[in-house]
């Protein structure tokens, strides 16, 4: 009977040393909960980050500035403060702005969230036209800057025209050329790519269409671009093409993977952060867990967070 009583409170003790357990495990989750203007959700990523890493694609908006009257784009504030409440629940250090359509050739807002946030964890991507001086390059570069992004679907400050110009006069800074534009523009542009001196990056997976996905024309023209040593792509932007959407977004694995295996030391991975185009937010842990499916192996998967965008961007 002693036994059997003693054996009945060992239980009862490790019992109640679960729940208690269980209690402070989920009391930890709770007070870990971050909740981040325009991002859905409140729960942290599965996936642990490593040191030093990446988010290559984001962007602040401050009404402080004004609007280009060519915008489509006109989302409300989202700010440097904004954004570091997104790093500290994805657990991103280093970080890429990206100039969006929204201010068009005027960078002074990119210039002040580079100046905000510091050189040593950030790098900028301006736009400009063809009237930018080699004096206003020098001084973007001065400030955090690494390359400009034509938008070009839809149209607005930069044109296909104004490519093959800029490329040469920012690729003695060591910058690259970013490109946001359709599937269908990007394959009927393959000799373009193919003639700028300076690397070519690809937003959002280059923007492989659906249901097509790896069977779009763009993913062969691209990747081809890449074992070229030309191009990279982002690993970004999943909702923007994806048919079968949220939670997992299975229709961009395939297209993920295949850039993955064909050259995975030209890739980096992106936020999209505040999700200009979207009117219902994504879950931003959601979209980090997604890069564990797009990228199995942890190794491959550290490389895109840290030492390929260490490399394109000179961190």
């Amino acid at each position: 009977m002693q036994d059997d009583s003693w054996s009945r409170r060992k239980f009862a003790t490790a019992v109640s040393g679960i729940v208690a357990g269980a209690a402070l495990m989920a009391h930890a989750q709770t007070a870990n909960a971050q909740s981040v203007p325009w991002s859905a959700g409140t729960e942290l990523p599965r996936l642990k980050l490593p040191p030093n890493a990446a988010d290559c694609h984001h962007h602040i908006y401050d009404s402080r500035f004004p609007i280009a009257p060519e915008a489509t784009l006109k989302p409300a504030d989202a700010t440097v403060a904004d954004y570091r409440l997104l790093q500290k629940r994805l657990g991103v250090t280093r970080q890429v702005i990206v100039q969006p359509s929204t201010y068009g050739v005027d960078n002074s807002n990119l210039l002040f969230a580079l100046g905000e946030t510091g050189l040593e964890t950030a790098r900028g991507v301006a736009v400009v036209n063809t009237n930018v001086t080699d004096r206003e390059l020098k001084d973007l570069h001065a400030a955090g800057v690494r390359g400009i992004r034509f938008n070009l679907s839809p149209a607005g400050s930069t044109t296909f025209q104004m490519v093959a110009p800029l490329s040469k006069q920012v690729e003695p800074l060591g910058w690259h050329i970013q490109v946001n534009a359709s599937s269908d523009q990007i394959v009927a542009a393959k000799d373009l790519w193919n003639s700028v001196p300076c690397p070519i990056v690809f937003d959002h997976l280059a923007h492989a269409s659906q249901p097509a996905g790896i069977q779009d024309p763009v993913v062969a023209v691209v990747i081809e671009l890449m074992q070229k040593g030309k191009a990279w792509v982002k690993l970004s932007g999943a909702y923007l093409e994806s048919k079968v959407g949220v939670p997992s977004y299975s229709d961009t694995v395939p297209v993920a993977r295949a850039y993955v295996k064909a050259a995975p030391e030209r890739l980096v991975w992106g936020s999209d952060w505040p999700h200009p185009t979207e009117k219902v937010k994504p879950d931003d842990a959601i979209l980090l867990d997604l890069l564990a499916e797009w990228v199995p192996d942890a190794a491959t998967r550290n490389r895109i967070l840290v030492d390929n965008p260490a490399k394109l961007y000179g961190f």
